[in-house]
This record gives structure tokens, C-alpha cells and sequence, in this order.
């Protein structure tokens, strides 16, 4: 029987099954075929190309297996970062996304079993922040690229510059109100004479506040009216001063400067810690198996830093050498009484000696031996300390 006209209702109908995704259980990856119903899977099955792609993966299955893990994980990492960025998503939503196209690789495929245990590798492996919730997993792309983060500090950057020219047009503001207040205040201010009269029959009158008394002639009435004058202008002096005073302690902040003083906060904390760790000449523990049995749990030193996320490092028992990720490796505690090397907090980069260890705070207890510093007790958890080569 010939092949159905291009079309005819056949072909047409054919075409129309052929749309959108078909049942997974008729579908083969080493051939990358998708069959319509068990019938059409079986006669793949018995062909001779099948059977040809069969006998190479025979031989070498776990070669198959990396490559169709690595196609998925990558296609899934690129989907995230371009669709969503860093938004914290669903799991769920991705992978409907992903598998929207129909030649995409299918799981059964790879060397996870299930998109739960997949979300779990990201989060181990350090590629996106993964978080269980009563709705499902959660997952947050963590973006490494060296473009990016340079466009987020010139951007933290900007945000600095436009903060110090509010902050002058701020001082130059209340610069302008203080200069304004001492002028006032000066005129304001009465100006004391002395008390004179000109003939020995003129009466001398001088007023106390609301009530004005008329003295005699007399010298000690005179000298009792000066008196009376510097005391009440001595006491006014003082009043305006303590007015002053209490008006300057009162006075609010304004909210610029509550917003200045959040910022500044803001980074010294984000100052103090930082989200990379590794320093060279560092003693560290292998922890990812990807590199088999022979490095797992293995110690080595660090010998070289590359792009702050990267080490080469020189295993201690076999002397190879690997590149590794931070994520790929752990810190080291000795015994106390041993130097270690501080690598973050607000004493990075500082050698220390090991005095005791705090099991219940997961932190130990270091005596800085460098430094300005030197000789101050600090404690510091066991993620930011490791033991000196």
C-alpha cells in the first residue's frame, strides 16, 4: 500500500495526532523517537537502527546516562535563568515549561528518578537556592555571571553617588536654616547701656518686666537700678541658652536621615560577610562525589584561588591536583591549640589560634594573632575558620 497523499485525509489526521506531547511510555531517547500507540513502539522496537543504538549503549551505559544528565540539567538552568532570573519559583511551573518542546530530554533519561530529587541536586550542587514548602519545592536561580554582577555594583554604585548628593543638599539645607536661626537670634538680642543722667535734679526710671518703679536721685538708687538690669539681662541670657539647648535636644530626625543611617547599617553588615571564602594555603575536605570514592572526604590544600569561587587544590594523600567549586568542599578543624586562618566575618583574612570548641553554638573559640587585634578572644562558627597548611 503507497504512502497516503500529502492531503489526504489520512495524512491530514496523521499529522493532527502528531501534535503536542504523546505518551511517555512510547517514546525511546537513544532513538529519540516518539510513537503514537504500543503498536507503532513494538515495531520500533524490532528494528534493526534501535537494536544498533541498543548495543552502543551496552557498552558504555554510564557515558549515555552523564550525557542525557547533563543536556536536561543544562536546558533546565538555561530556561530558568532566561525566563524567570533569580525569582523564586515553583519547581513544577519549569518543568511544564521545559517540556512543552517536544524533543527535550526526557527524565526517565537522566540519573534522577524524580523532579523532587533533581530540585535537591541543584540545591547541594549550588547552582539555584531551593527551599520545601507545604505548597511544594521552591527553587531560585543564583546568578555567577561575571557580567551581571559587574552591572549590580555599578549599579550599587550609583545607588552610593545619588545617596551622597542628597546627603550634601541635606547638610547644605540645614546649614542654611542654622546660619538663619543665629541671625535671628542676634537681633533679638537686647543691647544693655549704662545708666546715666545728664543733671542732678533729673529723675532715673528704668522698667523690671511689666512693673516700672521710679527711684529718687539718690546714688544708691542709681546703683541699685544697674544692678537690677545686668541681673535680669543675666537671667534672660541664661534662659534663651537653656531654651537653646533643650530645642537642639528635642529636635527630630529628619527622615532623610533615618534612611541614611538604615543604609549605612546595611552595609557594614553586608560588609562584614561575604559569599565567597576560599583563601590559598588552607586546609579543606573534598565533599562532592562526583569525583568517585578515591577523593570523597578526602583532605587537600588549597594552592591557588581562581575567580573567588574557584581553587586548585593539591590532595594531601595522593598529591593530585583538581579544580574544584567552594561548593565542592568544606572547612577543616583541628585540634586546639593549632593555627587556623579566619575566612570571613569581620576578621578575614586574620590567623588566629584555636582555644576551644563550642558543640552546642557550632562555633570555637579563637585568639587572633595578627594584626592590630592581636591577642583578642573572639568566637567564630565553624564555616568561617579553617586550619593553616
Amino acid at each position: 500500500m503507497g504512502k497516503a497523499d500529502f492531503l489526504s485525509p489520512k495524512a491530514i489526521g496523521n499529522r493532527i495526532k502528531s501534535k503536542g506531547l504523546q505518551k511517555l511510555r512510547w517514546y525511546c531517547q537513544m532513538c529519540q523517537k516518539q510513537c503514537r500507540d504500543e503498536n507503532g513502539f513494538k515495531c520500533h522496537c524490532m528494528a534493526e537502527s534501535h537494536q544498533r543504538q541498543l548495543l552502543l549503549a551496552s557498552e558504555d551505559p554510564n557515558k549515555f546516562m552523564d550525557y542525557f544528565s547533563d543536556e536536561f540539567k543544562n536546558e533546565f538552568l538555561e530556561l530558568l535563568r532566561r525566563r524567570f532570573g533569580t525569582k523564586r519559583v515553583h519547581n513544577n511551573i519549569i518543568y511544564n515549561e521545559y517540556i512543552n518542546d517536544r524533543e527535550h530530554v526526557h527524565m526517565n533519561s537522566t540519573q534522577w528518578e524524580t523532579l523532587t530529587d533533581f530540585t535537591k541536586w541543584l540545591g547541594r550542587e549550588g547552582f539555584c537556592k531551593v527551599d520545601e514548602t507545604p505548597k511544594g519545592w521552591y527553587i531560585q536561580y543564583i546568578d555567577r555571571d561575571p557580567e551581571t554582577i559587574r552591572r549590580q555594583e555599578e549599579q550599587a554604585r550609583k545607588k552610593k553617588q545619588d545617596l551622597d548628593d542628597e546627603e550634601r543638599s541635606a547638610k547644605f539645607i540645614e546649614e542654611q536654616v542654622r546660619r538663619g536661626r543665629g541671625d535671628k537670634e542676634e537681633e533679638e538680642t537686647p543691647v544693655f547701656t549704662e545708666l546715666k543722667r545728664e543733671s542732678e535734679e533729673e529723675k532715673v526710671a528704668f522698667n523690671l518686666g511689666a512693673s516700672s518703679s521710679v527711684a529718687g536721685p539718690s546714688k544708691s538708687s542709681s546703683a541699685l537700678g544697674a544692678s537690677a538690669l545686668k541681673a535680669a539681662a543675666s537671667s534672660s541670657a541664661k534662659r534663651k541658652d537653656t531654651s537653646a539647648d533643650t530645642r537642639g535636644e528635642k529636635k527630630k530626625k529628619s527622615a532623610l536621615e533615618e534612611i541614611m543611617e538604615m543604609e549605612e547599617k546595611k552595609k557594614k553588615k553586608q560588609s562584614v560577610r561575604l559569599d565567597f571564602w576560599l583563601q590559598p594555603n588552607i586546609v579543606v575536605k573534598v565533599v562532592t562525589k562526583r569525583l568517585g570514592e578515591k577523593y570523597h572526604k578526602k583532605k587537600a590544600i588549597i594552592m591557588e584561588v581562581r575567580e573567588k569561587y574557584g581553587a586548585v587544590v593539591k590532595m594531601i594523600d595522593s598529591g593530585d591536583k583538581l579544580k574544584l567549586d567552594q561548593n565542592h568542599v568544606e572547612t577543616v578543624i583541628p585540634a586546639p591549640g593549632k593555627q587556623v586562618l579566619i575566612l570571613n566575618g569581620p576578621h578575614r583574612e586574620r590567623e588566629a589560634l584555636l582555644e576551644g570548641i563550642d558543640e552546642k553554638n557550632f562555633s570555637a573559640t579563637l585568639t587572633i594573632a595578627t594584626g592590630l587585634q592581636k591577642g583578642k578572644t573572639v568566637s567564630v562558627a565553624y564555616e568561617d575558620f579553617s586550619k593553616l597548611a
